[in-house]
């Protein structure tokens, strides 16, 4: 383990909760970022009871002065910033010709200027202490489809994002990648699952087997598997791997 520092935001539940319980293996401390402060405490219980030091901000990034407040809290409380994993944002699946504008607004809002924002705010402590960010997208960046255009349109956006972030990381010494989850096992989906399989006579374990098998893969992911990934994006590790846009999904998408 070392000093090091850690934002994370989303980090009250799915694959953020996930990450931030990996990362406090390596890491000193960690601000976790989420709009629940009640989650977002429960979270922080676990993550001190490894040992570990943990900063809640409860924000929404979304607001356009919340990424300025992220980075000067947390530069505040630890005086560093040496990693920082962008996951909160949530897309309605909705389909192309029924999103409104507005929909669309607030999920480019979150997901995309959010992380952007955030990034830029934090670049100049990720600069002085060469650290490294990633970026969550989706697979579905790789395969928009109508009944989900907002996803996929935006979690393109992301990884093009990521990829931009990266050239400028190049001269300024800060990692920057992409992560491309398919279909997990989180919070949410099980809660789609548990409505939607008493309306069509399924039980939830028939319709957790159903979509994967539909999908073409064996099962549904689990948060703790992109929580190693995420994890092996900001260790020493994988300190030359910069720009690149990884997919790990089951093998859901079968192009090259």
């Amino acid at each position: 383990m070392t000093e090091s520092v850690a934002i994370v935001t989303g980090a009250s539940q799915g694959i953020g909760r996930a990450t931030v319980i990996r990362l406090a293996k390596d890491f000193g401390a960690l601000v976790l970022v989420a709009r629940s402060r009640d989650k977002l405490e429960t979270v922080a219980g676990e993550i001190r009871q490894m040992g570990r030091k943990v900063l809640v901000i409860e924000a929404d990034l979304a607001a356009e002065t919340a990424p300025a407040r992220i980075v000067e809290e947390t530069l505040s409380r630890f005086g560093q910033i040496d990693a920082l994993l962008n996951i909160a944002g949530a897309v309605p699946q909705i389909d192309l010709f029924d999103m409104t504008d507005t929909q669309w607004d607030a999920g480019l809002a979150l997901k995309l200027h959010g992380a952007r924002r955030l990034t830029i705010a934090a670049w100049p402590a990720l600069k002085a202490g060469k650290g490294a960010v990633v970026f969550t997208s989706g697979n579905s960046a790789q395969f928009p489809k109508a009944p989900y255009a907002a996803v996929g349109t935006i979690n393109a956006a992301i990884v093009a994002l990521a990829k931009a972030f990266s050239d400028r990381g190049i001269s300024d010494g800060v990692q920057v990648n992409s992560v491309l989850p398919g279909p997990v096992m989180t919070g949410r989906r099980r809660s789609y699952l548990e409505h939607w399989a008493p309306l069509h006579d399924m039980t939830v374990e028939e319709a957790t087997e159903k979509f994967p098998r539909e999908a073409g893969i064996a099962r549904y992911g689990e948060p703790e598997e992109i929580a190693e990934l995420m994890a092996f994006l900001v260790s020493p590790g994988s300190r030359w791997m910069t720009g690149s846009a990884l997919r790990m999904d089951g093998g859901e998408v079968k192009a090259i």
